[in-house]
């Protein structure tokens, strides 16, 4: 179990890192979201920026994501535990997730390294969750403002 927890908590600890990195990109973003186009003739150029502000924040989260569960498959690689990198991308894609569809399984050894994954997982899910929650809300307000009789027009 130690070694599992020496092992698996680093591991944590640079998704941490990383997931904290993106969402700092993602509050740049928020800070730039307030010089979008805005006033009379800017409804089009609004949507796009919307879209643009928000695709961009989730195409952030995925891509943390995917190197996260990269970086647990490499991992998992590097003990052994799978013969392809493809079979370990899916295990560790699954786990991350919280799937646990439970047709790949650890060896017993290692077994806790799935779940400290699935913790880490579940955390960057809710992290996300938070950020988009704080794009949309960044989104709406402004097009509130946007719309308001006599603010901009």
């Amino acid at each position: 179990m130690l070694l599992n927890m020496l092992v698996g908590l680093p591991t944590m600890l640079l998704c941490l890192l990383m997931e904290a990195y993106i969402v700092v990109l993602c509050l740049r973003y928020y800070v730039g979201y307030h010089t979008r186009p805005s006033g009379n003739g800017a409804g089009n150029k609004a949507i796009l920026w919307d879209l643009l502000v928000l695709g961009i924040v989730m195409l952030l989260m995925m891509l943390g994501y995917f190197v996260q569960i990269t970086l647990w498959a490499g991992l998992f690689m590097l003990l052994g535990e799978f013969d392809e990198f493809a079979t370990a991308i899916y295990y560790s894609g699954v786990t991350f997730a919280t799937l646990g569809y439970g047709d790949i399984v650890l060896s017993k050894p290692w077994r806790l390294l799935g779940a400290l994954e699935a913790g880490n997982g579940v955390l960057m899910l809710g992290i996300s969750t938070g950020v988009m929650t704080a794009a949309v809300k960044e989104v709406i307000k402004h097009n509130i403002e946007r719309l308001k009789p006599g603010l901009n027009g």
